[in-house]
């Protein structure tokens, strides 16, 4: 980062950007925050950067807060739900046109699309992995609790699915038991892709990564405490996440959590 020069943050829903800012403003990193809702603007200002809410789709007053203080490195962090974005937004010019250009309205083409146009205005778009890289996954087992061997060749399985999934830029998490697909993320979201898992199948394996055309900077795939709460209500077993490549946020409270509950954690590759 340019020294004595912000850091933009592009915050959505979550615990993940709280964290994010709260070890960033204690190491003093300057930031500056735009957000797309209320609630999440005041948990931000509680954890001490400056920030500005702004109604989603307003692309050209983003830029310009940014401009406007200096910014020139900017990362993306935080759940946005694209169902109530659909629902809420409030398109400027600039985001109309970049909307009506896309060939692909999924996830993964809409954030190059954004990408691309920061880095038209000169921006540097950045992974939040570059200011705290202890957020990796690490690979291996973290749990107490190894996967069994028929949970290890779900693992093994389900990444091969996932990959596919990814593929398409459908989404990054699939849900599997006994080598069957069970729930596959789309629009939902990964918490309610287990959700909707659990009731058909408890048991089964989680696995998340990185799609595989998936630009590194951008949504990498995220998991915390509250999968690991999310995952006991369904009765998963095993969360299987990408190691080096998919941020694992409150890991010492996670695990905790898993081992209470009997479930296994791994990195892998």
């Amino acid at each position: 980062m340019p020294p004595g020069k912000p850091l933009g943050l592009v915050a959505g829903e979550g615990h993940a950007p709280i964290y994010f800012v709260e070890r960033l403003t204690g190491e003093g990193v300057p930031l500056v925050v735009v957000t797309f809702s209320d609630d999440q603007a005041q948990r931000l200002s509680a954890a001490g950067a400056r920030v500005f809410r702004i109604r989603m789709g307003q692309f050209g007053r983003l830029l310009k807060i940014l401009r406007e203080h200096d910014v020139q490195e900017v990362t993306f962090l935080g759940k946005i739900e694209k169902p109530r974005a659909l629902r809420e937004a409030l398109p400027d010019l600039r985001a109309l046109i970049l909307w009506k250009r896309l060939a692909s309205r999924n996830d993964d083409a809409i954030l190059r699309a954004v990408c691309q146009e920061f880095e038209k205005e000169g921006f540097r778009v950045v992974s939040p992995a570059e200011q705290l890289p202890e957020l990796l996954t690490p690979e291996g087992v973290l749990t107490r609790r190894a996967p069994s061997r028929e949970e290890w060749k779900d693992i093994r399985w389900g990444l091969s699915v996932a990959r596919r999934i990814g593929e398409l830029d459908i989404g990054q998490c699939v849900v599997v038991k006994e080598r069957m697909v069970v729930a596959v993320e789309a629009m939902e979201g990964t918490d309610e892709t287990i959700r909707r898992a659990g009731r058909y199948r408890r048991g089964a394996v989680v696995i998340k990564i990185l799609k595989p055309t998936q630009d590194p900077r951008l949504d990498l795939p995220s998991a915390g405490a509250e999968t690991i709460r999310v995952m006991r209500e369904a009765g998963a077993r095993v969360l299987a996440l990408e190691a080096g490549k998919s941020l694992f946020f409150e890991q010492d409270e996670a695990i905790r959590e898993a081992d209470r509950a009997g479930i296994s954690i791994v990195g892998v590759r």
